[in-house]
C-alpha cells in the first residue's frame, strides 16, 4: 500500500475512499467539516430559482404538452446532484498551511489550484463571516496582496477561533517585515 491509500488508525477505510477524510497533499490542514453545510446551503439557494422557473414553465407554458414536467424533473435531478455531491468533494480538496514566511492554500475538485502567498506581498487581511457562515460556525480569511491579478486570496471554511489567530500571526509577520 502507498501512503495515499494507507488506512488511518481511526478508520477502517483507506484515505482515498474514506468520505470523512480530506484529500490533501502532506502537511496541509483541512478546513472545518461544517463548510460542507455552508456550501450545500449556498448551492441550494442558487438552484431554487431555477427549480421555481422550471415549475412555472411546466405548469403554464407547457400545459397540455406530452413532455410537461420533464423540465422540472431535469432541474430537480441536477439540483440534487449538485447540492448532494459537490460540497463534499470541494471540502475534501480545500486545505491550507501556515509556514514561517508564507501561507499555502490548495483547492479544487475539477480544477486544482495551489496558491502560495508570501507574507512580504500581504497588504491587508480580513476575517469575514456572512449570515450562512454564522449559522454553521465558519469564517473566511481574506488576504489582499500587492498587484492586480489574483490580488485577493480567500480561505473559506475556517473555525472563527482559528481564523483570528491565523490573521494575527500573518499580521505580526507583516509588521516584522516593515521594521
Amino acid at each position: 500500500m502507498t501512503d495515499s491509500i494507507a488506512a488511518a488508525p481511526d478508520s477502517p477505510l483507506p484515505d482515498a475512499i474514506d468520505p470523512d477524510r480530506a484529500l490533501l497533499p502532506p502537511g496541509l490542514q483541512p478546513v472545518e467539516p461544517a463548510y460542507r453545510s455552508v456550501l450545500r446551503t449556498i448551492f441550494l439557494l442558487v438552484w431554487l430559482p431555477f427549480l421555481v422557473g422550471a415549475l412555472v414553465l411546466d405548469n403554464f407554458a407547457f400545459e397540455g404538452q406530452p413532455f410537461r414536467g420533464l423540465l422540472t424533473g431535469v432541474v430537480l435531478f441536477l439540483m440534487i446532484l449538485v447540492v448532494g455531491f459537490a460540497p463534499h468533494r470541494i471540502w475534501r480538496r480545500l486545505g491550507y498551511r501556515l509556514g514561517d514566511r508564507q501561507l499555502r492554500i490548495t483547492k479544487g475538485w475539477l480544477w486544482h489550484t495551489d496558491t502560495i502567498v508570501p507574507f512580504v506581498r500581504v497588504q491587508h487581511i480580513d476575517v469575514a463571516r456572512g449570515p450562512i457562515d454564522k449559522l454553521f460556525g465558519t469564517a473566511s480569511l481574506i488576504v489582499h496582496t500587492a498587484g492586480t491579478h489574483n490580488s485577493v486570496v480567500s480561505l473559506p471554511g475556517l473555525d472563527p477561533e482559528d481564523a483570528l489567530p491565523l490573521r494575527d500571526t500573518i499580521r505580526a509577520e507583516i509588521k516584522t517585515d516593515w521594521q
